[in-house]
């Protein structure tokens, strides 16, 4: 695909990315002038902002029919990019509504690492070039590392920032050393034309199954995938609990929709390899996430070695190779998006009111607060894959594209580790349900309010009007085959 010559009107393409630019420069300007008092006006600020952002990138920035090269083809822009790019949206405005009302929190500078952190997520989409590539997903890692220890006066925030960080810059290493790799072999960075040039030198397989190994270390980690799954615990206990929500939804999309790309576009040749490599970490995920999940008491920890399990569900997907799989994966994703946001921003406001975000601390929630209860309950059975929420549909989505390629196997594991999935969500919600030794009602905010029942009326509309939104999966996997 030839790059086309610069327009004018290619700016359009890339409106959301400018307008992120700006806003981010309007809430550091605005934060000088404005007291700290006036911290809630920038919440409220940005997270319209990225709800009107959201909707000139469907009315203006929607892509043509066919894939589109830009910008000396750094960029593509196709149906994929395009879905990806709401979904980090909606999630960065979920997140910024969940943090108002916390002084400690929401400042300027937080505010603009989100909104630095979703312009990198929506470049890491819409890349077409290992150097582009790249440079986004260093515009979205940079931001996170500072965001996971923005509580500076807390240890284990800082400590998850610090283990974020070298964990982020070793991995990012070895991910480089593999694009390196791959631009030495065949000459070129285009992602598109990279198959081409290794055919047409007849470099040795073996060599690039070594590129793909390297730069799979990478995306591993960016999506937390066992055994890339470490960190993931650990950062997610110490961030800022909005922000956890948010590494393990938006960016882990993110490093979805770079793993599917490049897999697809450069390596097409190595298929039947990446689909076993693929098939064998979902399993490990699925196992090991599940299995861990079982034993914590920690509901953020809880919600990271679901996480792990839910990466590996949304990895079956892809290891199906067929667009019914990416469809599934980025159904899996939105809904996926939405019900861990909810779970999160629940956590967090347990947490802010009662002093801890252990099991224990969440006993009498349906007797301080039945709203929220309920809300929470609908989110784990939604992680669960209970009817008629988003995450059956999800996970139907994608272990039936693993029957249709043949991978009975990967779907009958998926399928029984739901099932010990299912055992501790159900634990967390006898607990809530459970009397508890406070019995003060819980009090949220307006915007996190807003934020919550965003949520809970997606999962509800994934989950029951199917037809739409896998239209518009189907359409972003057209994109790639």
């Amino acid at each position: 695909m030839t790059p086309a010559p610069f327009e004018p009107s290619m700016l359009l393409a890339i409106l959301p990315e400018m307008l992120l630019v700006v806003l981010a420069a309007l809430v550091l300007i605005l934060n000088v002038g404005l007291r700290r008092q006036a911290d809630g006006v920038l919440g409220w600020l940005t997270a319209i902002g990225l709800a009107v952002i959201a909707v000139l990138s469907a009315v203006f920035a929607r892509p043509a029919e066919t894939p589109q090269l830009i910008f000396g083809g750094m960029l593509r822009l196709d149906w994929v990019s395009f879905s990806f790019r709401l979904l980090f949206l909606l999630g960065a405005a979920i997140t910024v509504l969940v943090s108002i009302g916390h002084s400690r929190t929401l400042t300027g500078e937080y505010l603009a690492l989100v909104l630095v952190a979703t312009l990198g997520m929506s470049l890491m989409a819409s890349s077409a070039n290992l150097i582009m590539l790249y440079l986004a997903i260093e515009t979205t890692s940079l931001p996170l590392y500072i965001l996971a220890g923005f509580h500076i006066e807390s240890q284990k925030s800082v400590e998850s920032g610090i283990k974020y960080m070298l964990y982020g810059a070793v991995t990012s290493a070895v991910m480089l050393y593999g694009f390196s790799w791959l631009f030495g072999l065949s000459g070129t960075a285009n992602l598109a034309m990279i198959p081409f040039r290794l055919t047409q030198s007849g470099v040795s397989s073996l060599l690039v199954g070594g590129a793909l190994f390297l730069a799979m270390v990478g995306f591993g980690f960016k999506i937390s995938v066992a055994p890339f799954h470490f960190w993931a615990p650990d950062v997610y206990e110490g961030a800022p609990t909005p922000i956890a929500g948010f590494l393990s939804t938006a960016s882990k999309a993110a490093g979805f929709a770079v793993l599917v790309r490049v897999l697809l576009a450069v390596f097409p040749q190595m298929t039947s390899f990446w689909t076993l490599v693929i098939a064998i970490l979902a399993a490990l995920s699925m196992i090991i996430g599940n299995l861990l999940a079982l034993t914590q008491r920690n509901l953020k920890r809880l919600l990271a070695y679901s996480s792990i399990a839910q990466a590996g569900y949304i990895l079956v997907g892809v290891a199906a190779d067929s667009p019914l799989g990416v469809a599934g994966m980025v159904y899996y994703l939105a809904s996926y998006l939405v019900t861990n946001l909810a779970a999160f921003a629940i956590v967090w406001l347990v947490a802010q009111q009662v002093g801890s975000d252990d099991l224990d601390a969440f006993a009498g929630l349906g007797k301080r607060n039945p709203a929220i209860a309920l809300a929470m309950l609908i989110s784990l059975l939604s992680l669960g894959g209970i009817p008629p929420l988003s995450g059956f549909i999800g996970k139907v989505l994608v272990f039936a594209a693993a029957i249709e390629s043949g991978q009975i196997a990967l779907a009958l594991i998926g399928v029984l580790t739901s099932v010990i999935g299912l055992y501790y969500y159900l634990t967390v919600m006898k607990t809530l349900y459970r009397p508890g030794a406070d019995e003060t009602p819980l009090r949220p905010s307006i915007p996190w309010q807003t934020a919550v029942l965003i949520c809970v009326v997606l999962m509800l509309a994934l989950g029951v009007i199917v037809a739409p939104w896998y239209g518009q999966s189907l359409a972003a996997a057209s994109a790639l085959f």
